[in-house]
């Protein structure tokens, strides 16, 4: 007979299945199954809960491992063990956290419950929801790629014998790619398939646990819970196409019409709570720019202070470098090729560092330098005020020359608010200007060439608190990311300027925001004057 046996305990009402909860009132020990069965006479006032949080629940303790003829009535947090009073006499566990064994095992049951639950009702069924996903599209990978084929087919049969070779070639080409699309979904089907029995086998061990009263496999128990929240990014494949040009039998290849590679993105959702993982002190008074270098180091600067620092994540000071005219630089943002442009709104430059030599690239007459961002193409977007504080515009520089000035709409009014030095911009994937006006309390959205597209003012539904936009970012998902400093939060809309979500992570004053190469989220809070790091997708 199993040794194991004896540890069972049976159900009072079919005598066959591992009882699992108990009715206090009835005092009677039940299975899962005869639960409903127990609760169908309602002449009385049942009570079930799970065994192990039964009030005559006894469990079983372990064995001391160093000294057999005792039992372990306490738990050591330290070493995470449970002990015995030898062990604890004996002075190696001196000045060590010890708790009592039963609450221990109470904690850590309910712990394993809570996971249980979770990865059950929550995470399991996402993973679910994904494979079935993936499954759907490969279905359709079947079809589109169909149709594709049989496009080739008709355009070859117009041109007849002399484009044979070509057809041939090209339904090669579909094949192909067909083939890379399908491992790209079965490689990613693979992995969610490996994720979901890892869930299920780590469900299977939990209730194991549970369905047991000894504490030293309980105490070894070890959750993954947030490593299994980590859903796998759903990949996004675009189609290929197939272009059918006029014919001309002189550039019959060119002309058929070439089959697209495929187009492959990471789509990225937003958490459902987002994480603070990192939070840099710059040791300064405030605190008003941040901009990313890399995923571990971020430029910052303030408005009171000539000194722009290079931290890492541990706040360590990496480098730092003074103003050319020492005074302080109004924003700063980092080029494509990694040196630092700041803007000084007291000589009127927009400066840049590389090597620690500093160039001024940009002097302006009658206009002030605000806020900058760097471009896609490596051009420098600068949001700028008039001497007089009467006007407001957007300027592109290719390098030292100006390529585009966006100032008003296609009815002649001003995009922007006159006067404000609080205009930070960024520009979008999609080749969108976005610049957070905080006079107009509006994140005011344009297109590549200066036309205007929407304005958002804040929730729509939020009526009762004003809207302050100051920092802004964008990231690879086309989110616009702006920080409302008086109301504590970020607001994250799409890219027609719908809103999604705040972020809040209790954050205080938030001003300048960046978004590194991983989407993570570094928020400049002005009075702490400390970077916080956020994961939020």
């Amino acid at each position: 007979m199993d040794p194991r046996a004896q540890d069972v305990l049976l159900c009072d009402l079919c005598e066959t299945d591992p009882l699992q909860y108990c009715c206090e009132h009835c005092d009677i020990n039940l299975c899962t199954d005869c639960v409903s069965k127990h609760l169908s006479d309602s002449s009385k006032k049942h009570k079930i809960v799970p065994y192990h949080l039964h009030r005559k629940f006894t469990p079983k303790y372990s064995t001391c491992l160093k000294h057999a003829d005792k039992d372990c009535e306490m738990y050591c947090e330290s070493c995470h063990i449970p002990v015995c009073i030898t062990c604890i006499s004996s002075g190696k566990h001196k000045a060590h956290d010890l708790s009592d064994i039963l609450e221990k095992l109470s904690s850590k049951k309910q712990r394993i419950q809570k996971d249980l639950e979770e990865l059950e009702n929550k995470i399991y069924p996402r993973y679910t929801e994904i494979s079935s996903a993936v499954q759907t599209e490969k279905a359709e990978v079947e079809t589109n790629y169909g149709k594709l084929a049989t496009t080739a087919d008709q355009q070859g049969k117009v041109w007849h014998r002399e484009v044979t070779a070509v057809v041939n070639k090209r339904k090669a080409d579909i094949v192909e790619t067909k083939t890379k699309h399908l491992s790209l979904l079965d490689k990613q089907a693979d992995e969610i398939t490996h994720r979901m029995t890892e869930i299920n086998q780590a469900i299977l061990e939990m209730k194991n646990i549970l369905d047991t009263n000894d504490i030293s496999l309980t105490s070894t128990y070890k959750s993954r819970n947030d490593e299994f929240n980590k859903l796998p990014p759903k990949i996004k494949v675009t189609l290929p196409s197939l272009s059918l040009p006029t014919i001309n039998t002189e550039t019959l290849n060119e002309m058929f019409g070439l089959l697209t590679s495929l187009s492959v993105t990471t789509v990225k959702t937003l958490l459902d709570e987002p994480r603070l993982t990192a939070t840099i002190d710059t040791e300064y008074i405030q605190l008003s720019s941040v901009s990313c270098l890399s995923e571990d180091q971020v430029w910052t600067c303030s408005l009171n202070n000539k000194t722009m620092k290079l931290l890492n994540l541990q706040s360590k000071l990496l480098t730092s470098i003074q103003t050319k005219s020492e005074n302080e630089p109004r924003d700063i943002a980092v080029t494509r090729d990694g040196y630092l442009v700041y803007t000084d709104t007291r000589d009127g430059t927009v400066n840049l560092i590389k090597n620690k030599q500093i160039q001024t690239v940009i002097t302006l007459q009658g206009w002030i330098p605000l806020s900058v961002c760097c471009t896609a193409a490596n051009n420098l977007l600068v949001t700028m005020v008039s001497d007089d504080r009467n006007q407001s515009k957007v300027v592109r520089y290719s390098g030292s020359t100006q390529k585009q000035s966006i100032q008003f709409d296609d009815q002649g009014r001003p995009l922007y608010s006159s006067g404000g030095y609080y205009k930070y911009i960024s520009e979008n994937r999609n080749l969108d200007i976005c610049v957070a006006d905080r006079s107009a309390s509006a994140v005011v959205v344009v297109n590549q060439s200066g036309k205007l597209r929407f304005r958002y003012t804040g929730h729509p539904s939020n009526t009762w608190q004003s809207f302050t936009p100051v920092g802004i970012t964008t990231d690879s998902q086309s989110h616009i990311l702006t920080a409302d400093c008086d109301n504590h939060r970020i607001h994250i809309l799409d890219q027609d300027g719908q809103f999604l979500r705040y972020i809040h992570c209790d954050l205080r004053r938030p001003l300048g925001l960046c978004v590194d190469i991983r989407d993570n989220l570094f928020v400049a809070e002005c009075r702490t004057a400390e970077v916080k790091k956020i994961e939020y997708l």
